[in-house]
């Protein structure tokens, strides 16, 4: 199967892996993986903050690189669930109108795509410990997206899996309300760690890096223990060569 990805803005400047992985994940699966040089944000950003008219043509841009026809996979359920959930508001009854149901279509979130489309859910992982899984709230509530990455994690070997109860709670990133509310989103990203480091996990898995990023930088400001790590960097791990 040929695909392209898209890689979020986040992704391409500050965890570059976790992109570079999904790429190793989708070629071993047999895929032919295409990256338009050219992409830049889905306008998620600007969206969020209520600057519609500014978000607009960056969104245009966005249906045009990924008019190939192609499945678009990407690492990000926040990115998935913009084009699907709010690209509507700016192109139904306009000359995209046909071109962004095509789209949206095919744009799928990495664990959703390997699980329901390629039908795979053992990747040959392996990564020692217990870990906990954050759903992430664009991931879950956007997308629907809950035991995808629950099935593809359960194949991981020699990484125990523990259900936490607050698996579905807000990491308390949530773009700019982490800069406008900084106390609050620091508390809930502080009820987040504890809820995983009462549970003695090692890491905390989602499949948004933003919220991982927000918890990261919790945990280094208080030198705990526990990390973070993006689905798609653990399926690459432990690979057997």
């Amino acid at each position: 199967m040929e695909m392209d990805i898209f890689i979020p803005c986040y992704v391409d400047q500050l965890f570059p892996a976790t992109g570079w992985n999904m790429v190793k994940i989708l070629e071993k699966l047999g895929c032919t993986v295409h990256y338009n040089p050219e992409q830049t944000c889905c306008g998620q950003p600007a969206w969020t903050t209520g600057q519609k008219e500014l978000t607009k043509p960056v969104a245009e841009k966005w249906l045009k690189e990924f008019s190939t026809g192609r499945p678009v996979v990407c690492p990000a359920g926040s990115c998935v669930g913009m084009v699907r959930n709010y690209y509507h508001e700016m192109f139904m009854n306009s000359s995209y109108h046909l071109t962004l149901r095509n789209v949206q279509a095919r744009t799928f979130e990495l664990s959703e795509f390997l699980v329901n489309t390629l039908k795979v859910s053992d990747l040959g992982a392996k990564l020692p410990g217990k870990a906990v899984y954050h759903d992430a709230c664009s991931a879950l509530r956007e997308c629907k997206i809950k035991t995808g990455p629950r099935m593809l994690l359960s194949h991981v070997r020699e990484l125990e899996l523990i259900e936490a109860e607050d698996a579905e709670e807000c990491c308390g990133f949530g773009g700019t309300f982490s800069v406008k509310y900084e106390a609050l989103s620091s508390s809930m990203a502080e009820n987040k760690i504890k809820s995983a480091l009462a549970l003695e996990a090692d890491y905390i898995i989602s499949t948004d890096l933003s919220c991982l990023m927000h918890l990261e930088g919790y945990i280094r400001k208080n030198k705990l223990s526990i990390k973070t790590m993006h689905l798609a960097d653990v399926l690459a791990s432990g690979w057997e060569k």
